[in-house]
């Protein structure tokens, strides 16, 4: 027998070059998988939107003009976090009207963001025909993830029940409570404690440190059932800063009966660490505490809630605060994004509130002036009308208390006690643009109601304070005196007003996130698609 030898010849030079080409393919494939999968997902493992009630993009322009231009600016390098978000992610409009409708109102908003679906105005959670819709937390609830809100309003009002009851009008609060019951949501800070109460304000062990007020009908104790639910309940900012968060926490913070209280009514007291009231941005990232903890992600809501709330009174002063709260909130959350791959940050709004606007008037015309430059060597500078002296915003934000607390102290005084001497005098203390006593003459005019409708929770009294023009659009009763004290300084603040109630002024939207998902709401977009993009979101 013969065995015949078999030499095994090497690895041909095709061969080699073929296995190093595959190399490098699989190679490429893996860093395009890791770029696409996990530097910029399809789907954010967190997402967290965030509602400048009322927030329109005059609003905006109030709070950079004074960060950039006011001489005092209190803004470290006169720069917003809304700038930030600007320069560092998307933006784009949205639109913001309803189901055969020109204008929303926030319930009607919210329910858009929320669901995707058209709905009606002062409905929560439901579509333009009154069915159920299903909301971004109940969807990411029922996909595993954490769910929660914060709002400085009330747990119940328009815009977080828009993410999670079902209601055929925003003010049955009351059975909004009960749906948030049946959401269970991982957490929740706001006011409206006076809700949750039961109407005979038995309490039993339950340490309360708040003026007890209930509106309920009934007398469930909503608090207890969710104790009962496995929920921890905090009252106060001491409580809300040493909760601790485990992995199976769920908590309620309820730190007022109703809203909480406007920063600029609280700003001096905010420093004193026996100071109630936590702030939006500590509410915040104690939400974001609690919810990360959940392995699959989590859905967030906060709402900068009171910026509406000053629209509607048509005060400035006010309303510039409540905006750099929210500012601070969004800085917050940005800082807590920071480094992430796997969180989607929406800032917008759910409408403008007020027809705002800084503008330039025939008011105190400023007198010619020398220039420096060439083409003034033999003239004057002399513009033709009042442009704004940036000097003006320092004094907007000095501005003490809300045009709501002036007037509830005067209408604190003895009846004898209401006259316009009296509230002339409450407001120059508080405000640095000062009213005459004619002005506070017409703040407290009244004139037959010609709009009145009995029983109607805003129209039905028979006298209303005079508005003399747009008179339709100023519709909250008494509420009006605010407007009127907004008005009145309106000309020395460089401001006008257009309205008592909203607008439908297209809203910015900012996207901050994976660039493949933040960029899927650039351009323009209505409140309905965004609803229905961070429904698809959700897997």
């Amino acid at each position: 027998m013969f065995i015949t030898s078999v030499s095994v010849q090497p690895c041909t030079s095709n061969f080699r070059k073929f296995i190093v080409s595959l190399f490098i393919l699989v190679s490429l494939f893996s860093l395009f998988w890791i770029y696409f999968f996990f530097l910029n997902p399809l789907r954010p493992k967190n997402i967290i939107v965030m509602i400048g009630d009322g927030m329109g993009p005059q609003q905006i322009s109030l709070a950079m003009q004074y960060a950039k231009q006011a001489p005092g600016s209190a803004i470290q390098d006169a720069t917003l976090n809304l700038e930030r978000l600007m320069q560092e992610g998307e933006l784009g409009l949205m639109g913001t009207y309803i189901h055969q409708n020109l204008v929303t109102d926030s319930a009607g908003s919210a329910t858009q963001l929320a669901t995707g679906a058209w709905t009606r105005a002062e409905m929560v959670g439901l579509d333009h025909e009154g069915n159920r819709r299903e909301t971004v937390l109940e969807k990411a609830k029922r996909h595993g993830k954490a769910v929660g809100f914060v709002t400085n309003t009330r747990m119940t009002h328009a815009t977080p029940a828009g993410f999670y009851a079902h209601q055929r009008h925003r003010s049955l609060e009351n059975e909004i409570a009960l749906d948030l019951l049946e959401l269970k949501p991982d957490v929740a800070f706001a006011g409206g404690l006076r809700h949750f109460l039961p109407k005979n304000l038995d309490m039993g062990n339950e340490k309360i440190p708040l003026m007890l007020v209930s509106k309920r009908k009934d007398d469930r104790n909503l608090i207890q059932e969710f104790r009962n639910a496995g929920y921890d309940i905090l009252y106060s900012r001491q409580a809300l800063e040493t909760f601790s968060a485990s992995h199976h926490a769920k908590v309620l913070g309820f730190f007022d009966v109703s809203n909480l209280p406007y920063v600029i009514d609280t700003r001096v007291y905010q420093q004193d660490s026996n100071f109630p009231y936590p702030s939006l941005k500590e509410m915040s990232l104690k939400a974001l505490e609690v919810l990360s903890k959940n392995k699959h992600g989590f859905v967030l809501m906060i709402e900068g809630g009171l910026i509406d709330y000053a629209g509607h009174y048509n005060d400035t002063g006010m309303m510039l605060h409540e905006l750099l709260a929210f500012d601070e909130a969004i800085g917050g959350v940005m800082d807590w994004i920071s480094g992430r791959r796997d969180t989607l940050l929406i800032v917008t709004a759910d409408h403008e509130t007020g027809g705002f606007g800084l503008s330039y008037s025939k008011n105190n015309v400023p007198p010619p002036k020398a220039l420096s430059g060439d083409a003034m060597k033999n003239a004057w500078y002399a513009p033709k009308f009042n442009f704004g002296n940036p000097e003006v915003l320092d004094r907007i934000f000095k501005q003490k208390k809300s045009f709501e607390k002036i007037l509830e102290e005067f209408e604190a005084l003895a009846k004898m006690e209401q006259k316009p001497q009296a509230l002339q005098k409450l407001t120059n203390e508080n405000c640095e643009f000062k009213i005459s006593l004619e002005d506070a003459q017409n703040i407290l005019k009244t004139e037959p109601n010609t709009f009145f409708i009995k029983d109607h929770e805003y129209l039905g009294d028979p006298e209303m304070p005079k508005i003399h023009d747009f008179k339709e659009f100023y519709v909250y009763g008494f509420e009006n005196r605010c407007n009127l004290m907004g008005r009145a300084m309106a000309k020395e603040q460089q401001v006008v007003w257009g309205t008592g109630t909203h607008t439908s002024t297209l809203v910015p939207i900012m996207s901050y996130g994976p660039s493949k998902i933040s960029k899927k709401f650039s351009g323009y977009i209505h409140s309905t698609k965004v609803g229905q993009t961070l429904l698809d979101l959700i897997d």
